[in-house]
């Protein structure tokens, strides 16, 4: 009898490590996604020299001589040619020399994810050469 009674807690003792595990693991699966995604703009941003957003399509272009690469930004996920990032968007804010916009070219990005995601926040900008400037 008494041992039922110990296999039993030791059951119940299982369940909850476990449970309290599958948590952890979905935190951590959570932070490296944004991590990763936070890593992929990072190296775009510093790549491309030019970096453009179009709002109607809500799309991120990079371009520079050597190619181009698109961003689409979705409501649970953002789309990089093969990838997929599977992340959820609260917000996503645009920036060219400090000033927020709404299209055109960029210089930064600031992206919020849900409190389902970890209310996590992403920022990543790239210095501007000066043709970007010239250009205008």
């Amino acid at each position: 009898m008494l041992t039922a009674i110990i296999v039993g807690m030791a059951f119940s003792v299982l369940r909850l490590v476990q449970k309290q595990m599958g948590g952890i693991e979905g935190i951590y699966e959570v932070k490296l996604e944004a991590n990763k995604l936070r890593q992929s703009l990072w190296l775009d941003f510093n790549h491309y020299s030019n970096v453009h957003y179009d709002a109607k399509k809500e799309m991120i272009s990079f371009s520079n001589e050597l190619g181009t690469k698109q961003y689409k930004l979705l409501e649970n996920q953002m789309v990089v040619e093969r990838d997929t990032f599977e992340i959820q968007l609260e917000t996503a804010v645009f920036y060219f020399n400090n000033a927020k916009i709404f299209n055109g070219e960029i210089d930064a990005i600031e992206i919020k994810t849900t409190k389902e995601a970890g209310n996590q926040q992403i920022f990543v900008y790239k210095d501007n050469a000066a043709d970007t400037y010239i250009n205008r």
